[in-house]
């Protein structure tokens, strides 16, 4: 059965959210969205990408590699066009963004 090729924003969304669970921090077994890094997926109509994420904190050992991680794995999916990733730290991240499940992976419940 051939691939469809046209796959919707929404279809695409939870793909690339599905790729980035993927990703883990390296100093915390927790993948970076359960974390809650990434504070917003933005996907236009031309299916380029916009990833707005942060960091731990702002001297993350991995500030240089992990957004670039984020980027390639997302671009590596075969409906994006382009993906770029933004870094914020406003608000900053705090433990209350980590979803249930990363806070129970953690014991914090």
């Amino acid at each position: 059965m051939k691939e469809n090729t046209e796959i919707n924003t929404t279809e695409l969304g939870e793909k690339i959210v599905r790729v980035i669970k993927t990703i883990y921090d390296p100093e915390i077994p927790v993948d970076i969205y359960e974390l809650g890094l990434i504070y917003d997926v933005m996907v236009n109509t031309d299916h380029e990408v916009k990833i707005l994420m942060t960091l731990t904190t702002p001297n993350c050992p991995v500030a240089e590699t992990l957004p670039l991680e984020v980027e390639e794995k997302v671009k590596s999916i075969k409906s994006v066009k382009d993906a770029e990733v933004e870094i914020t730290f406003d608000p900053p991240w705090t433990q209350e963004l980590m979803s249930d499940e990363a806070k129970l992976e953690l014991g914090m419940l």
